[in-house]
């Protein structure tokens, strides 16, 4: 009885949902569709199926309106083009059958309560997880060319010589890094897998301020690959980004769903906030599953961009060429004089006292003094193929967290097109 209960609640809230988009489901009215998926629950429930059918004869006279159509649509969750519907054989021939109009009511109620019963069963099997998706098909994921996709964004990266220090490059590695960075491992949510900052609130959340920039110049290429999850095109966008200015080659493969709706959306609060101590960043990667010497070497990343005061609210680049990956980055912080400098806006950052274009976030200095962090600061400050080989690895691992791989993914080295 408890479960029945649970998938009652579950189911009903999926119609409520239904009922707002108007879907295809609402050939019958709200109220006849509950009292449909409650006597198709008990079908399933009842150990005396011919005593069931005895007591569901109140359905029969919605029947002739609701048909084969409806049945089947009610199976899966509604879904785009890019994600395939995955429909049962038994539905698929029900929908499709020409001798429909011949079949006994018995017949029609039987595979309508089966259609049903399977909608609630799915809704309930799966309403403990962080994305409610359809599985995307082998034949889909096999017909993207993900080479000529790479060849394709890194076109992107120089389209506009105007924008920031001249490559979209950066803000598409923040993309990336910003859509992977809200993993959690104890409660299996968040990561890259959903690509959830297609919605409100998290496309709003502080820490994504700009990133509708990156969103809208993948676009281009979404509509030349429609059937590439969002959360592909964004991990690898921030792959090619990386290679090609100058930085490691990363191995990428695909298998990230998109999420349907706003509900799997994280909390605010699951990114860096730079105005805060080393023990904050210790807690946000911590929560991913980083160990102290990945999170030094992710923050290598900073090599590349700028600071913007009407996105994170700071200023300027962290080294004079923001669109070559080096380990210039760890070198500024080990052999430069940081001092203070107020900004308009209330707040403050670290400049460089001979270059006070150059910056460095509070939290930036507080985890370079850090005793466990700092022997990696200097190591790669020192040697950059070991910059290079660890920041490939972490952020290979960071792009993957959460995702539902099958294990038999190919997995891709794309060569660089300057090479």
């Amino acid at each position: 009885m408890h479960d029945y209960k649970k998938l009652t609640t579950f189911f009903l809230r999926a119609l409520g949902e239904a009922y707002k988009k108007r879907s295809t489901i609402l050939l019958l009215s709200f109220s006849q569709l509950t009292k449909l998926f409650l006597l198709s629950s008990l079908f399933f429930f009842s150990p005396n199926k011919r005593e069931f059918f005895t007591m569901s004869s109140a359905l029969r006279p919605l029947l002739p309106r609701f048909g084969a159509r409806a049945a089947v649509s009610v199976s899966a969750p509604r879904v785009t083009s890019r994600v395939p519907m995955v429909t049962n054989n038994i539905y698929r021939g029900y929908s499709t059958s020409s001798d429909t109009k011949k079949s006994g009511s018995g017949t029609l109620l039987f595979l309508g309560l089966a259609a049903l019963g399977g909608a609630g069963g799915y809704y309930y099997h799966n309403s403990t997880q962080s994305i409610k998706t359809p599985s995307i098909t082998e034949a889909k994921t096999k017909s993207i060319d993900y080479n000529q996709v790479y060849k394709d964004i890194a076109e992107l990266l120089d389209e506009d010589s105007d924008y920031d220090d001249g490559s979209y490059g950066p803000v598409l590695v923040r993309l990336a890094w910003h859509a992977s960075g809200t993993y959690d491992k104890d409660t299996k949510t968040g990561g890259s897998n959903g690509a959830t900052m297609r919605f409100k609130p998290e496309s709003t959340h502080g820490a994504n301020n700009g990133l509708v920039i990156a969103r809208d110049l993948l676009e281009k290429i979404h509509a030349k690959y429609p059937n590439i999850s969002y959360g592909d095109l964004w991990t690898l966008a921030g792959v090619c980004a990386i290679q090609e200015l100058g930085g490691p080659t990363i191995p990428w493969r695909p298998g990230r769903q998109d999420a349907l709706s706003a509900q799997a959306c994280t909390p605010d609060g699951r990114l860096p906030d730079a105005t805060k101590k080393e023990d904050h960043a210790r807690h946000i990667f911590y929560r991913m599953g980083f160990d102290d010497q990945e999170i030094v070497a992710l923050l290598g990343g900073h090599s590349l961009g700028r600071c913007h005061p009407d996105r994170s609210g700071f200023v300027g680049p962290w080294q004079e060429a923001p669109t070559m990956f080096t380990n210039e980055y760890y070198k500024a912080l080990a052999e430069r004089k940081w001092i203070k400098k107020n900004l308009d806006n209330g707040g403050w950052q670290y400049v460089d006292k001979n270059n006070t274009d150059v910056m460095m976030l509070p939290i930036e200095l507080d985890m370079y003094h850090d005793k466990g962090f700092k022997k990696y600061f200097d190591l790669y400050a020192k040697d950059e193929n070991k910059f290079f080989e660890d920041f490939a690895k972490a952020f290979k691992k960071l792009i993957e967290l959460g995702v539902p791989f099958k294990g038999d993914e190919k997995v891709y080295v794309f060569p660089k097109t300057t090479e």
